[in-house]
């Protein structure tokens, strides 16, 4: 018996389950899998500091809108158009925190590795996404449907 045991302990150990395998991520609650918490912090120093991008590039459609259609488009100025665009970008910021939802969902299934290279897919159509339905509203809120 303690030959047995003595041979065993000379093998070199192998793990033939899946997630020992190179590039997969171990499932949650296995060794080696990041907690929440971890999860968590690491999408708000990866997403926030997009966050400028997104509203950068939103906050130059609307004001390309209201350039384009200077003198007509004075009236945003007025005060329930500035709570109106104030409500829609911070609906549009509320949008924006949906990346982060899709973001815990995949880094804790076993495609972490290769997502987390390949987020910013979802950081670009989600401003893409953003930026039509930013163009459709200023057209209809700025220039009342009307294109210079």
């Amino acid at each position: 018996m303690i030959d047995v045991l003595n041979r065993h302990a000379e093998e070199p150990m192998t793990d033939p389950t899946p997630e020992a395998a190179p590039g997969v991520a171990p499932r949650p609650g296995e060794a080696g899998q990041p907690t929440l918490s971890s999860i968590l912090a690491d999408g708000l120093k990866y997403w926030e500091p997009r966050r400028l991008i997104y509203n950068t590039v939103l906050l130059a459609i609307v004001v390309g809108h209201v350039v384009a259609g200077w003198p007509a488009t004075r009236s945003v100025f007025a005060s329930e158009k500035l709570l109106q665009l104030f409500i829609l970008a911070t609906l549009a910021n509320v949008g924006y925190c949906a990346a982060y939802v899709a973001d815990v969902f995949i880094q804790l299934s076993s495609v972490r590795g290769p997502w987390l290279r390949r987020r910013w897919a979802l950081l670009l159509i989600g401003t893409l996404f953003a930026a039509a339905l930013t163009h459709l509203v200023s057209l209809g809120l700025i220039t009342g449907g009307r294109w210079p």
